[in-house]
């Protein structure tokens, strides 16, 4: 996956798993006796034709096989080098066995640490740095291979994850609940948007304006999110987990600490055990400063090793009222808000 190259000055490069791989290492050096029980490491294998045709289209499959190998500009965001697809296969199958270990409790969380990210594919082409949509695909082997009949995806990214909404949207199986920038990049994620169909109700936006802090996101998770999922009750919450909503992201505007990233992966460790003996699978997604990028990622491991969680921040008036807001826009289908 680091082999991945979308090209010179792209900001989704390979330092991004480097500087994780390198940052938690050193974390472990310093823990020293316990190194084992804190983190060990799994080299995935590739996700199989099977298991991503259950989100992608065949065509879109058929047509990145005829340009493996090769340096291809897809879209003004999303580039492939020669080694791209093989990286987005090991992506997707990474996400799918931080699924499986989650489900066979034989650790108490798992973080799939992946390149291309994925939330933005949608079935039919990548976009937005994305080339498969990795837990859309680890969702659905979760459904299909674990007999699983309740997913809950929460999506953290400062941009909102489009190709996981359109998954889903029309669904009750997987439940998509994200905190993103709004208006922002992709232009998708408004308070509007709550699925269609069946799924109606069961695609839960929260739109924020720029500038929201650790207090203004822990509030969102506290009094939307949780309560709605608690009474949706899934068997396993899969994370897309980018990072790009940090103050010194490049990209996000936004102005969450690693300590409050540490703290919303805690309140969905502390809503999965609740539900189901703590199943929970973070997948990365963006983050675009490396420095906070390692920073983000071991306080989250850090959490699902058993550390305490961070102590809670205040929200601002500003998101105070936002979540008045947001709680009013979804209680038509989820009393109690």
């Amino acid at each position: 996956m680091i082999a991945h190259d979308p090209g010179p000055g792209h900001p989704e490069r390979p330092d991004r798993l480097t500087i994780l791989r390198d940052g938690l290492e050193l974390k472990l050096e310093q823990a020293g006796a316990n190194r084992d029980a804190l983190l060990n490491w799994r080299r995935p294998a590739p996700a199989s034709r099977e298991a991503i045709e259950r989100v992608h289209l065949s065509p879109l499959l058929d047509a990145l096989e005829e340009v493996r190998g090769k340096h291809v500009q897809l879209d003004p965001d999303t580039a492939m080098s020669p080694q791209s697809l093989d990286a987005a296969h090991l992506a997707a199958g990474a996400a799918i066995e931080a699924a499986d270990a989650a489900l066979a409790g034989d650790a108490d969380g798992a973080i799939a640490l992946v390149r291309p990210p994925g939330h933005h594919a949608e079935a039919g082409r990548p976009m937005g740095f994305c080339l498969f949509n990795n837990v859309a695909i680890a969702a659905e082997h979760a459904l299909a291979k674990h007999g699983l009949e309740r997913v809950l995806i929460v999506d953290w990214d400062v941009h909102h994850g489009n190709g996981t909404q359109h998954s889903f949207e029309d669904r009750r199986d997987v439940m998509f609940a994200s905190t993103h920038r709004y208006p922002f990049y992709p232009g998708t994620g408004g308070l509007h948007e709550q699925g269609r169909g069946a799924g109606l109700g069961y695609t839960i936006n929260l739109p924020l304006p720029e500038a929201m802090d650790d207090g203004d996101y822990g509030l969102m998770f506290e009094s939307v999110i949780a309560p709605i999922a608690q009474k949706y009750d899934p068997q396993l919450i899969l994370v897309s987990a980018g990072f790009d909503a940090h103050r010194m992201d490049p990209l996000g505007g936004m102005k969450v600490s690693h300590e409050g990233f540490a703290t919303m992966c805690a309140m969905l460790q502390e809503l999965a055990k609740e539900c189901y003996d703590g199943t929970l699978a973070l997948i990365l997604e963006g983050g675009y400063s490396l420095q906070a990028l390692v920073q983000s990622v071991a306080g989250c491991a850090e959490i699902l090793g058993g550390e305490t969680a961070p102590e809670h921040v205040n929200a601002s008036h500003r998101g105070e009222t936002l979540s008045k807001h947001i709680r009013e826009a979804h209680r038509k289908h989820w009393s109690g808000l």
